[in-house]
């Protein structure tokens, strides 16, 4: 006797296809687009998602996380400094302290928690798609994100004229990590001036890149690593709890800022 639904290839497709472009179209203009779907975005994602916004997180790799899931020096553990273990422990993340205020969880473990949490909260994704540009508006505004096909990239020059399409948003995150790309984007334009990314000092850093996340220039908030490559911030490696909270700390701003509007 057979176990499952009959069901032909063609309502596979379908239903792929139907779902995905209604998806895709709905979200061609959204409350906040978040470029980076490593943990400062899929934390700023899920509170804004949760606070009734609509959120879309453009993802260049064919999976969300960023180096979350990885941790350090390909093992993955990774850290987090009180009292962002609370944060990890309310998403459900299994911790274990090691000494006092510094915590250690598994990377897949703690990034699909995340994942989770920012998918409940009704956070959309696109995946393998890259960010190429800004919208800007009157007064240079940024309103929204130029991006392709991820795999565009890839295909041989002569045929890689391939149009991008925009999405527009009322706000945008570059929560890019370490590249700062809608930062950098903005630089080629003379509209920002990233100082780079200092070397590593866990002690500080973690404090500092809290503390500068927020709006970067009109439309645009920065959030995560991006932050230390746009302020010359120092680096922190495998320790995580200063993406948690800059999430958290980007989604109140952005709130803040969209209910200005209103």
């Amino acid at each position: 006797m057979p176990i499952f639904h009959p069901i032909d290839e063609k309502d596979v497709t379908r239903a792929i296809v139907r779902s995905f472009l209604q998806q895709f179209e709905e979200y061609a203009d959204s409350d906040v687009i978040v470029v980076g779907a490593g943990p400062s975005g899929l934390m700023a994602g899920r509170d804004l998602a949760a606070a009734g916004y609509k959120v879309l997180i453009v993802e260049r790799n064919n999976y969300l996380g960023g180096g979350f899931w990885l941790g350090g020096y390909l093992m993955n553990k990774v850290t987090f400094r009180a009292p962002a273990h609370e944060v990890a422990a309310h998403l459900g993340i299994p911790l274990e302290q090691v000494q006092e205020g510094l915590y250690v969880a598994d990377g897949p473990h703690a990034c699909s928690k995340l994942i989770a949490a920012a998918c409940d909260a009704g956070v959309k994704f696109a995946n393998m798609t890259v960010f190429e540009d800004v919208v800007l508006r009157e007064g240079q505004r940024v309103c929204g994100a130029v991006v392709n096909w991820t795999a565009v990239s890839a295909l041989p020059r002569q045929i890689t004229c391939v149009d991008p399409i925009a999405l527009t948003a009322r706000l945008l995150v570059d929560a890019s990590g370490h590249e700062a790309c809608v930062c950098q984007k903005l630089a080629e334009r003379g509209l920002l001036e990233p100082l780079g990314e200092g070397g590593m000092w866990v002690e500080r850093s973690e404090d500092l890149v809290v503390e500068h996340t927020g709006e970067a220039h009109p439309g645009l908030l920065v959030a995560g690593m991006a932050t230390s490559t746009l302020y010359g911030l120092p680096r922190m490696g495998p320790t995580f709890g200063a993406m948690l909270l800059s999430g958290q700390r980007a989604a109140e701003v952005a709130q803040e800022l969209l209910e200005s509007e209103c």
